[in-house]
């Protein structure tokens, strides 16, 4: 278990656990998180010169809360800070520089959601859903 900073520590005993909590709870036990980054992977950048991408996965993670609650790209950066369900399956802990970094991504949701297209979509969709 990671060890919490002051920022998220403080009311969590006494919270009532929200149907968004819950709903990211179940997408986080159901998502195959390690398939859909492998697949995604070789088409990611790469860190080089200027500033390091966000990970694989909290990006895809953000890209995700995208389409799930239906938000643009400033409003997953205002529901991050604003949700302690979302910060928590992202994986942002507003106490840490890089989670703070990675919460104001949202330019670089709108760089990488926008790379694929519609026949690469279903594709992924495919090779991550087997039957």
């Amino acid at each position: 278990m990671k060890q919490l900073t002051l920022a998220t520590v403080g009311f969590e005993r006494y919270a009532k656990p929200t149907r968004r909590a819950a709903f990211l709870t179940e997408m986080e036990r159901v998502v195959p998180w390690p398939a859909l980054c492998g697949l995604i992977e070789p088409f990611y950048p790469k860190p080089g010169n200027g500033r390091p991408p966000i990970g694989i996965e909290r990006m895809l993670r953000i890209y995700f809360l995208q389409q799930w609650f239906n938000l643009s790209d400033p409003a997953v950066e205002e529901a991050l800070y604003d949700s302690q369900a979302m910060r928590r399956f992202v994986g942002i802990d507003l106490g840490l520089p890089e989670s703070r970094h990675a919460a104001a991504g949202g330019a670089a949701v709108c760089r990488t959601g926008r790379r694929g297209n519609a026949g690469s979509s279903q594709a992924f969709i495919c090779d991550c859903n087997p039957q």
